[in-house]
Protein backbone atom coordinates (compact mmCIF):
# COMPACT_ATOMS: atom_id res chain seq x y z
CA UNK A 1 0.00 0.00 0.00
CA UNK A 2 1.35 3.41 -1.00
CA UNK A 3 2.43 5.69 1.84
CA UNK A 4 3.89 8.61 -0.08
CA UNK A 5 2.99 10.21 -3.39
CA UNK A 6 5.17 12.70 -5.24
CA UNK A 7 4.07 14.76 -8.22
CA UNK A 8 6.63 16.31 -10.56
CA UNK A 9 5.15 19.55 -11.86
CA UNK A 10 3.31 22.22 -9.85
CA UNK A 11 1.08 23.54 -12.60
CA UNK A 12 -2.63 23.60 -13.42
CA UNK A 13 -2.90 19.80 -13.25
CA UNK A 14 -0.38 18.73 -10.64
CA UNK A 15 -1.25 21.24 -7.93
CA UNK A 16 -5.05 20.83 -7.80
CA UNK A 17 -4.96 17.06 -8.35
CA UNK A 18 -2.53 16.45 -5.51
CA UNK A 19 -4.43 18.84 -3.24
CA UNK A 20 -7.62 16.80 -3.74
CA UNK A 21 -5.79 13.50 -3.13
CA UNK A 22 -4.34 14.95 0.09
CA UNK A 23 -7.78 16.17 1.16
CA UNK A 24 -9.39 12.77 0.62
CA UNK A 25 -6.48 10.57 1.78
CA UNK A 26 -5.31 12.04 5.07
CA UNK A 27 -3.04 9.07 5.77
CA UNK A 28 -0.98 9.67 2.60
CA UNK A 29 1.90 12.10 2.42
CA UNK A 30 1.54 14.06 -0.81
CA UNK A 31 4.37 16.25 -2.08
CA UNK A 32 4.28 18.44 -5.19
CA UNK A 33 7.79 19.13 -6.45
CA UNK A 34 9.05 21.59 -9.03
CA UNK A 35 12.36 23.28 -9.81
CA UNK A 36 10.60 26.61 -10.26
CA UNK A 37 11.35 28.33 -6.95
CA UNK A 38 8.84 31.17 -7.38
CA UNK A 39 6.03 28.78 -8.28
CA UNK A 40 6.63 26.60 -5.22
CA UNK A 41 6.84 29.74 -3.06
CA UNK A 42 3.45 30.80 -4.41
CA UNK A 43 1.91 27.41 -3.56
CA UNK A 44 3.23 27.90 -0.03
CA UNK A 45 1.83 31.45 0.21
CA UNK A 46 -1.59 33.00 0.72
CA UNK A 47 -1.85 33.78 -3.01
CA UNK A 48 -1.72 30.59 -5.05
CA UNK A 49 -0.09 30.70 -8.50
CA UNK A 50 -3.36 29.76 -10.25
CA UNK A 51 -6.92 30.93 -9.77
CA UNK A 52 -9.52 28.20 -9.47
CA UNK A 53 -12.78 28.48 -7.47
CA UNK A 54 -12.52 26.48 -4.25
CA UNK A 55 -8.83 25.65 -4.61
CA UNK A 56 -7.67 27.98 -1.83
CA UNK A 57 -9.87 26.20 0.69
CA UNK A 58 -8.66 22.74 -0.33
CA UNK A 59 -4.98 23.69 -0.24
CA UNK A 60 -5.24 25.48 3.10
CA UNK A 61 -7.04 22.52 4.66
CA UNK A 62 -4.19 20.15 3.79
CA UNK A 63 -1.00 22.18 3.44
CA UNK A 64 1.43 21.43 6.25
CA UNK A 65 -0.65 18.43 7.34
CA UNK A 66 -0.15 15.90 4.55
CA UNK A 67 0.25 18.21 1.53
CA UNK A 68 3.61 19.81 0.86
CA UNK A 69 5.22 21.84 -1.92
CA UNK A 70 8.96 21.60 -2.37
CA UNK A 71 11.86 22.29 -4.72
CA UNK A 72 13.78 19.29 -3.33
CA UNK A 73 12.72 17.15 -6.26
CA UNK A 74 15.20 14.29 -5.95
CA UNK A 75 14.61 13.70 -2.23
CA UNK A 76 10.85 13.38 -2.47
CA UNK A 77 10.86 11.38 -5.69
CA UNK A 78 13.33 8.94 -4.17
CA UNK A 79 11.08 8.46 -1.12
CA UNK A 80 7.79 8.13 -3.02
CA UNK A 81 5.93 4.91 -3.77
CA UNK A 82 3.88 6.52 -6.55
CA UNK A 83 5.27 9.29 -8.76
CA UNK A 84 2.91 11.35 -10.88
CA UNK A 85 4.56 13.14 -13.78
CA UNK A 86 2.72 16.31 -14.74
CA UNK A 87 5.30 18.23 -16.74
CA UNK A 88 4.79 20.31 -19.86
CA UNK A 89 4.41 18.51 -23.17
CA UNK A 90 4.38 21.56 -25.47
CA UNK A 91 4.05 21.54 -29.23
CA UNK A 92 7.43 21.35 -30.95
CA UNK A 93 8.56 24.65 -32.44
CA UNK A 94 11.41 23.31 -34.58
CA UNK A 95 12.65 20.13 -36.22
CA UNK A 96 10.62 17.13 -37.32
CA UNK A 97 6.94 17.60 -36.50
CA UNK A 98 7.30 21.30 -35.65
CA UNK A 99 3.92 22.92 -35.14
CA UNK A 100 2.15 19.59 -34.50
CA UNK A 101 4.13 16.96 -32.58
CA UNK A 102 4.44 16.99 -28.80
CA UNK A 103 7.84 17.88 -27.38
CA UNK A 104 8.64 15.21 -24.79
CA UNK A 105 11.94 16.72 -23.66
CA UNK A 106 10.67 17.46 -20.14
CA UNK A 107 9.01 14.05 -19.79
CA UNK A 108 12.22 12.27 -20.77
CA UNK A 109 14.23 14.46 -18.41
CA UNK A 110 11.84 13.59 -15.58
CA UNK A 111 12.17 9.88 -16.36
CA UNK A 112 15.97 10.04 -16.30
CA UNK A 113 15.89 11.84 -12.97
CA UNK A 114 13.44 9.31 -11.47
CA UNK A 115 15.67 6.44 -12.57
CA UNK A 116 18.81 8.06 -11.18
CA UNK A 117 17.42 8.56 -7.64
CA UNK A 118 15.29 5.42 -7.25
CA UNK A 119 16.42 2.78 -4.80
CA UNK A 120 12.98 1.21 -4.41
CA UNK A 121 10.32 0.08 -6.89
CA UNK A 122 7.79 2.69 -7.96
CA UNK A 123 4.60 3.21 -9.87
CA UNK A 124 5.11 5.97 -12.45
CA UNK A 125 1.90 7.72 -13.49
CA UNK A 126 1.55 9.69 -16.71
CA UNK A 127 -0.58 12.70 -15.81
CA UNK A 128 0.56 14.95 -18.64
CA UNK A 129 -1.20 14.59 -21.97
CA UNK A 130 1.16 12.52 -24.09
CA UNK A 131 1.17 10.81 -27.52
CA UNK A 132 0.15 7.19 -27.83
CA UNK A 133 2.99 4.78 -26.98
CA UNK A 134 4.82 7.33 -24.81
CA UNK A 135 4.72 4.93 -21.86
CA UNK A 136 6.66 2.38 -23.87
CA UNK A 137 9.45 4.87 -24.58
CA UNK A 138 9.52 6.15 -21.00
CA UNK A 139 9.80 2.60 -19.65
CA UNK A 140 12.90 2.07 -21.76
CA UNK A 141 14.45 5.29 -20.44
CA UNK A 142 13.71 4.28 -16.85
CA UNK A 143 15.15 0.78 -17.19
CA UNK A 144 18.30 1.94 -19.00
CA UNK A 145 19.12 4.59 -16.41
CA UNK A 146 18.42 2.85 -13.12
CA UNK A 147 21.53 1.35 -11.55
CA UNK A 148 19.70 -1.01 -9.18
CA UNK A 149 18.56 -4.27 -10.75
CA UNK A 150 16.06 -4.82 -7.92
CA UNK A 151 14.10 -1.65 -8.71
CA UNK A 152 10.97 -2.18 -10.80
CA UNK A 153 8.96 0.51 -12.53
CA UNK A 154 5.32 0.02 -13.42
CA UNK A 155 4.02 2.65 -15.85
CA UNK A 156 0.41 3.78 -15.71
CA UNK A 157 -1.54 6.30 -17.76
CA UNK A 158 -3.98 8.35 -15.68
CA UNK A 159 -4.99 11.28 -17.88
CA UNK A 160 -6.77 14.27 -16.37
CA UNK A 161 -10.16 15.41 -17.62
CA UNK A 162 -10.43 18.66 -15.68
CA UNK A 163 -12.22 21.71 -16.98
CA UNK A 164 -10.61 24.92 -15.77
CA UNK A 165 -13.03 26.98 -13.76
CA UNK A 166 -14.62 23.82 -12.32
CA UNK A 167 -11.46 21.81 -11.62
CA UNK A 168 -12.07 21.40 -7.88
CA UNK A 169 -15.62 20.18 -8.44
CA UNK A 170 -14.41 17.90 -11.24
CA UNK A 171 -11.78 16.38 -8.95
CA UNK A 172 -14.22 15.92 -6.08
CA UNK A 173 -16.90 14.36 -8.25
CA UNK A 174 -15.36 13.13 -11.51
CA UNK A 175 -17.33 11.65 -14.40
CA UNK A 176 -14.67 8.95 -14.55
CA UNK A 177 -11.13 8.19 -13.49
CA UNK A 178 -9.21 6.41 -16.23
CA UNK A 179 -6.23 4.19 -15.39
CA UNK A 180 -4.36 2.38 -18.12
CA UNK A 181 -1.66 -0.20 -17.48
CA UNK A 182 0.18 -3.11 -19.05
CA UNK A 183 -1.42 -6.51 -19.26
CA UNK A 184 -0.05 -9.05 -16.77
CA UNK A 185 0.11 -9.50 -12.98
CA UNK A 186 2.46 -6.55 -12.31
CA UNK A 187 0.49 -4.17 -14.50
CA UNK A 188 -2.84 -5.22 -12.98
CA UNK A 189 -1.44 -4.84 -9.45
CA UNK A 190 -0.19 -1.33 -10.22
CA UNK A 191 -3.58 -0.35 -11.63
CA UNK A 192 -5.33 -1.60 -8.50
CA UNK A 193 -2.92 0.23 -6.19
CA UNK A 194 -3.66 3.56 -7.88
CA UNK A 195 -7.37 2.70 -8.09
CA UNK A 196 -7.35 2.17 -4.32
CA UNK A 197 -6.23 5.79 -3.85
CA UNK A 198 -9.09 7.17 -5.93
CA UNK A 199 -11.58 4.71 -4.41
CA UNK A 200 -11.35 6.69 -1.16
CA UNK A 201 -13.91 9.08 -2.68
CA UNK A 202 -14.71 7.92 -6.24
CA UNK A 203 -17.28 5.10 -6.74
CA UNK A 204 -15.77 1.97 -8.25
CA UNK A 205 -18.02 2.09 -11.30
CA UNK A 206 -16.40 5.40 -12.26
CA UNK A 207 -12.86 4.03 -12.08
CA UNK A 208 -12.16 2.69 -15.56
CA UNK A 209 -9.33 0.26 -16.21
CA UNK A 210 -7.86 -0.02 -19.72
CA UNK A 211 -4.66 -0.75 -21.60
CA UNK A 212 -1.93 1.87 -21.58
CA UNK A 213 -2.49 2.73 -25.22
CA UNK A 214 -6.25 3.11 -24.87
CA UNK A 215 -5.82 5.46 -21.90
CA UNK A 216 -3.31 7.64 -23.74
CA UNK A 217 -5.48 7.85 -26.86
CA UNK A 218 -8.66 8.46 -24.84
CA UNK A 219 -7.34 11.77 -23.56
CA UNK A 220 -6.44 13.07 -27.03
CA UNK A 221 -9.75 11.88 -28.42
CA UNK A 222 -11.81 13.46 -25.63
CA UNK A 223 -10.28 16.88 -26.20
CA UNK A 224 -10.57 16.54 -29.97
CA UNK A 225 -14.26 15.66 -29.70
CA UNK A 226 -15.00 18.59 -27.38
CA UNK A 227 -13.16 21.04 -29.63
CA UNK A 228 -14.97 19.58 -32.63
CA UNK A 229 -18.35 20.44 -31.09
CA UNK A 230 -17.25 24.04 -30.54
CA UNK A 231 -15.93 24.40 -34.08
CA UNK A 232 -19.09 22.80 -35.45
CA UNK A 233 -21.28 25.39 -33.75
CA UNK A 234 -18.92 28.19 -34.73
CA UNK A 235 -19.26 27.16 -38.36
CA UNK A 236 -23.05 27.30 -37.97
CA UNK A 237 -22.77 30.76 -36.36
CA UNK A 238 -21.38 32.12 -39.64
CA UNK A 239 -24.26 30.52 -41.53
CA UNK A 240 -26.77 31.97 -39.04
CA UNK A 241 -25.48 35.49 -39.62
CA UNK A 242 -25.72 35.00 -43.39
CA UNK A 243 -29.31 33.71 -43.22
CA UNK A 244 -30.77 35.63 -40.26
CA UNK A 245 -31.04 32.59 -38.01
CA UNK A 246 -30.09 32.66 -34.32
CA UNK A 247 -27.28 30.29 -33.32
CA UNK A 248 -28.46 30.11 -29.71
CA UNK A 249 -31.90 28.98 -30.83
CA UNK A 250 -30.31 26.38 -33.11
CA UNK A 251 -28.04 25.16 -30.28
CA UNK A 252 -30.96 24.94 -27.86
CA UNK A 253 -33.01 22.99 -30.37
CA UNK A 254 -30.37 20.40 -31.23
CA UNK A 255 -29.22 20.18 -27.61
CA UNK A 256 -32.65 18.80 -26.69
CA UNK A 257 -31.79 15.73 -28.77
CA UNK A 258 -30.63 13.17 -26.21
CA UNK A 259 -28.11 11.82 -28.72
CA UNK A 260 -26.40 15.22 -28.86
CA UNK A 261 -26.99 16.88 -25.49
CA UNK A 262 -26.57 20.57 -24.60
CA UNK A 263 -22.91 20.80 -23.56
CA UNK A 264 -20.23 22.52 -25.62
CA UNK A 265 -22.76 23.97 -28.06
CA UNK A 266 -22.16 27.64 -27.28
CA UNK A 267 -20.83 29.48 -30.31
CA UNK A 268 -18.02 31.86 -29.46
CA UNK A 269 -15.08 33.78 -30.82
CA UNK A 270 -13.11 30.53 -30.61
CA UNK A 271 -11.80 27.93 -28.19
CA UNK A 272 -8.58 28.29 -26.22
CA UNK A 273 -6.80 26.73 -23.27
CA UNK A 274 -3.72 24.61 -22.94
CA UNK A 275 -5.11 21.37 -24.34
CA UNK A 276 -7.54 21.58 -27.25
CA UNK A 277 -5.32 22.91 -30.01
CA UNK A 278 -2.19 21.20 -28.74
CA UNK A 279 -3.87 17.80 -28.44
CA UNK A 280 -5.57 18.01 -31.83
CA UNK A 281 -2.30 18.93 -33.53
CA UNK A 282 -0.66 16.03 -31.73
CA UNK A 283 -3.44 13.72 -32.94
CA UNK A 284 -2.99 15.06 -36.48
CA UNK A 285 0.75 14.39 -36.35
CA UNK A 286 0.26 10.84 -35.09
CA UNK A 287 -2.20 10.15 -37.91
CA UNK A 288 0.18 11.61 -40.48
CA UNK A 289 3.10 9.51 -39.28
CA UNK A 290 0.92 6.38 -39.49
CA UNK A 291 -0.13 7.21 -43.05
CA UNK A 292 -3.71 8.15 -42.12
CA UNK A 293 -3.83 11.34 -44.19
CA UNK A 294 -7.62 11.56 -44.45
CA UNK A 295 -7.98 11.15 -40.69
CA UNK A 296 -5.33 13.82 -40.09
CA UNK A 297 -7.07 16.22 -42.48
CA UNK A 298 -10.40 15.63 -40.78
CA UNK A 299 -9.13 16.62 -37.35
CA UNK A 300 -7.00 19.48 -38.64
CA UNK A 301 -10.18 21.05 -40.02
CA UNK A 302 -11.25 21.65 -36.38
CA UNK A 303 -8.23 23.93 -35.94
CA UNK A 304 -8.82 25.59 -39.31
CA UNK A 305 -12.39 26.48 -38.31
CA UNK A 306 -11.21 27.87 -34.96
CA UNK A 307 -8.70 30.14 -36.70
CA UNK A 308 -11.36 31.19 -39.21
CA UNK A 309 -13.77 32.17 -36.43
CA UNK A 310 -11.21 34.45 -34.78
CA UNK A 311 -10.29 36.06 -38.10
CA UNK A 312 -13.96 36.45 -39.02
CA UNK A 313 -14.60 38.25 -35.72
CA UNK A 314 -11.76 40.70 -36.37
CA UNK A 315 -12.94 41.34 -39.92
CA UNK A 316 -16.49 41.96 -38.68
CA UNK A 317 -15.17 44.61 -36.28
CA UNK A 318 -13.21 46.36 -39.02
CA UNK A 319 -15.97 46.35 -41.64
CA UNK A 320 -18.58 47.48 -39.11
CA UNK A 321 -16.48 50.45 -38.05
CA UNK A 322 -16.36 51.93 -41.55
CA UNK A 323 -13.46 49.74 -42.72
CA UNK A 324 -10.93 51.46 -40.49
CA UNK A 325 -9.96 51.08 -36.87
CA UNK A 326 -6.71 52.99 -37.17
CA UNK A 327 -6.00 54.98 -34.01
CA UNK A 328 -9.35 53.96 -32.53
CA UNK A 329 -9.56 52.75 -28.93
CA UNK A 330 -11.21 49.37 -28.53
CA UNK A 331 -12.04 48.07 -25.06
CA UNK A 332 -11.38 44.36 -24.61
CA UNK A 333 -13.56 42.76 -21.95
CA UNK A 334 -11.87 39.51 -20.96
CA UNK A 335 -8.47 38.06 -21.77
CA UNK A 336 -8.62 34.63 -20.05
CA UNK A 337 -9.65 31.82 -22.39
CA UNK A 338 -12.80 31.19 -20.29
CA UNK A 339 -14.47 32.52 -17.16
CA UNK A 340 -13.49 31.54 -13.61
CA UNK A 341 -9.82 31.06 -14.46
CA UNK A 342 -6.78 33.26 -14.91
CA UNK A 343 -5.41 30.94 -17.59
CA UNK A 344 -4.56 32.72 -20.84
CA UNK A 345 -2.91 29.87 -22.72
CA UNK A 346 -4.07 29.86 -26.37
CA UNK A 347 -6.82 32.32 -25.46
CA UNK A 348 -8.62 33.64 -28.57
CA UNK A 349 -8.05 37.13 -27.18
CA UNK A 350 -4.41 36.90 -28.28
CA UNK A 351 -5.23 36.47 -31.95
CA UNK A 352 -8.07 39.00 -31.83
CA UNK A 353 -5.83 41.63 -30.23
CA UNK A 354 -3.07 40.91 -32.74
CA UNK A 355 -5.57 41.34 -35.57
CA UNK A 356 -6.89 44.62 -34.22
CA UNK A 357 -3.44 46.05 -33.53
CA UNK A 358 -2.27 45.02 -37.00
CA UNK A 359 -5.01 47.25 -38.42
CA UNK A 360 -3.93 50.20 -36.28
CA UNK A 361 -6.25 49.93 -33.28
CA UNK A 362 -5.33 50.64 -29.67
CA UNK A 363 -6.64 47.93 -27.32
CA UNK A 364 -7.51 48.69 -23.71
CA UNK A 365 -7.91 45.39 -21.87
CA UNK A 366 -9.75 44.53 -18.69
CA UNK A 367 -9.95 41.06 -17.15
CA UNK A 368 -10.78 40.43 -13.47
CA UNK A 369 -8.09 37.76 -13.10
CA UNK A 370 -5.37 38.59 -15.64
CA UNK A 371 -2.73 41.24 -14.93
CA UNK A 372 -0.85 43.58 -17.23
CA UNK A 373 2.45 41.69 -17.32
CA UNK A 374 0.66 38.47 -18.23
CA UNK A 375 -1.19 40.16 -21.10
CA UNK A 376 1.89 41.84 -22.53
CA UNK A 377 3.93 38.67 -22.21
CA UNK A 378 1.26 36.62 -23.97
CA UNK A 379 1.03 39.09 -26.82
CA UNK A 380 4.82 39.08 -27.23
CA UNK A 381 5.22 35.30 -27.19
CA UNK A 382 5.49 33.51 -30.55
CA UNK A 383 2.93 30.80 -31.30
CA UNK A 384 3.58 27.46 -29.53
CA UNK A 385 6.27 29.04 -27.31
CA UNK A 386 3.94 29.70 -24.35
CA UNK A 387 4.62 26.30 -22.75
CA UNK A 388 8.42 26.45 -23.00
CA UNK A 389 10.70 27.62 -20.16
CA UNK A 390 12.23 30.34 -22.38
CA UNK A 391 8.79 31.88 -22.54
CA UNK A 392 9.37 33.30 -19.06
CA UNK A 393 12.02 35.59 -20.52
CA UNK A 394 9.91 36.70 -23.49
CA UNK A 395 10.03 40.39 -24.21
CA UNK A 396 7.12 42.36 -22.83
CA UNK A 397 6.23 44.30 -25.94
CA UNK A 398 3.42 46.27 -27.52
CA UNK A 399 2.85 48.67 -24.64
CA UNK A 400 1.99 51.53 -27.02
CA UNK A 401 -0.84 49.66 -28.73
CA UNK A 402 -1.93 47.62 -25.70
CA UNK A 403 -3.01 49.01 -22.36
CA UNK A 404 -4.26 46.95 -19.43
CA UNK A 405 -6.49 48.53 -16.80
CA UNK A 406 -8.07 47.37 -13.56
CA UNK A 407 -11.54 48.74 -14.15
CA UNK A 408 -14.07 48.02 -16.95
CA UNK A 409 -15.34 51.61 -16.99
CA UNK A 410 -11.82 52.93 -17.49
CA UNK A 411 -11.33 50.46 -20.33
CA UNK A 412 -14.40 51.75 -22.17
CA UNK A 413 -13.86 55.45 -21.46
CA UNK A 414 -13.24 57.16 -24.79
CA UNK A 415 -13.48 53.87 -26.69
CA UNK A 416 -15.12 53.46 -30.07
CA UNK A 417 -16.08 49.85 -29.35
CA UNK A 418 -16.18 47.10 -26.74
CA UNK A 419 -15.28 43.50 -27.58
CA UNK A 420 -16.42 40.78 -25.18
CA UNK A 421 -13.93 37.92 -25.45
CA UNK A 422 -14.47 36.04 -22.14
CA UNK A 423 -17.83 35.06 -20.65
CA UNK A 424 -17.23 36.49 -17.16
CA UNK A 425 -20.58 36.74 -15.35
CA UNK A 426 -19.85 40.28 -14.17
CA UNK A 427 -19.85 41.63 -17.72
CA UNK A 428 -23.65 41.29 -17.87
CA UNK A 429 -24.16 43.49 -14.80
CA UNK A 430 -22.32 46.70 -15.62
CA UNK A 431 -23.97 50.11 -15.91
CA UNK A 432 -23.99 50.29 -19.68
CA UNK A 433 -25.80 53.66 -19.65
CA UNK A 434 -22.75 55.10 -17.92
CA UNK A 435 -20.40 53.25 -20.26
CA UNK A 436 -22.27 54.49 -23.34
CA UNK A 437 -22.17 58.11 -22.20
CA UNK A 438 -18.36 58.00 -22.05
CA UNK A 439 -17.76 56.33 -25.43
CA UNK A 440 -17.20 57.80 -28.89
CA UNK A 441 -20.35 57.65 -31.02
CA UNK A 442 -21.53 55.54 -32.70
CA UNK A 443 -20.63 53.19 -29.88
CA UNK A 444 -20.21 49.55 -30.86
CA UNK A 445 -20.36 46.35 -28.83
CA UNK A 446 -19.07 43.12 -30.37
CA UNK A 447 -20.23 40.27 -28.15
CA UNK A 448 -18.05 37.28 -28.92
CA UNK A 449 -19.63 35.20 -26.14
CA UNK A 450 -23.31 36.20 -26.32
CA UNK A 451 -23.48 37.02 -22.62
CA UNK A 452 -25.01 40.51 -22.79
CA UNK A 453 -28.62 41.71 -23.07
CA UNK A 454 -28.49 42.85 -26.68
CA UNK A 455 -31.99 44.33 -26.81
CA UNK A 456 -31.30 46.47 -23.73
CA UNK A 457 -27.99 47.65 -25.19
CA UNK A 458 -29.68 48.67 -28.46
CA UNK A 459 -32.25 50.69 -26.49
CA UNK A 460 -29.41 52.57 -24.85
CA UNK A 461 -28.00 53.41 -28.28
CA UNK A 462 -25.27 50.82 -28.87
CA UNK A 463 -24.67 49.25 -32.27
CA UNK A 464 -24.52 45.58 -31.28
CA UNK A 465 -22.93 42.66 -33.10
CA UNK A 466 -23.96 39.40 -31.46
CA UNK A 467 -22.05 36.41 -32.78
CA UNK A 468 -24.25 34.04 -34.75
CA UNK A 469 -27.39 36.20 -34.47
CA UNK A 470 -29.33 38.32 -36.97
CA UNK A 471 -27.25 41.37 -37.79
CA UNK A 472 -28.04 44.81 -36.45
CA UNK A 473 -29.58 46.89 -39.27
CA UNK A 474 -26.71 49.36 -38.88
CA UNK A 475 -24.27 46.58 -39.80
Amino acid sequence: MARKIACIGAGYVGGPTMAMIALKCVDLEVVVVDLNVSRIAAWNSDKLPIYEPGLDEVVKACRGRNLFFSTDVKKHVAEADIVFVSVNTPTKTRGVGAGKAADLTYWEGAARMIASVSTSSKIIVEKSTVPVKTAEAIEKVLRCNCTSASVQFDILSNPEFLAEGTAVADLANPDRVLIGGKDGPAGHAAIEELAAVYARWVPQDRILRTSLWSAELSKLTANAMLAQRISSMNSISALCEATGADVQEVAHSIGKDSRIGPKFLNASVGFGGSCFQKDILNLVYICETLGLKEVADYWHAVITMNDYQKQRFVERIITSMFNTISRKNIAIYGFAFKKDTGDTRETPAIDVCHGLVADGAHCVIYDPQVGADQVHRDLATPKFEWDHPSRGQAAIAGRDEIKVVKDPYTAAHGAHAICVLTEWDEFAHYNYHKIYDNMVKPAFIFDGRNVLDHAALRKIGFIVYALGKPLDPFL
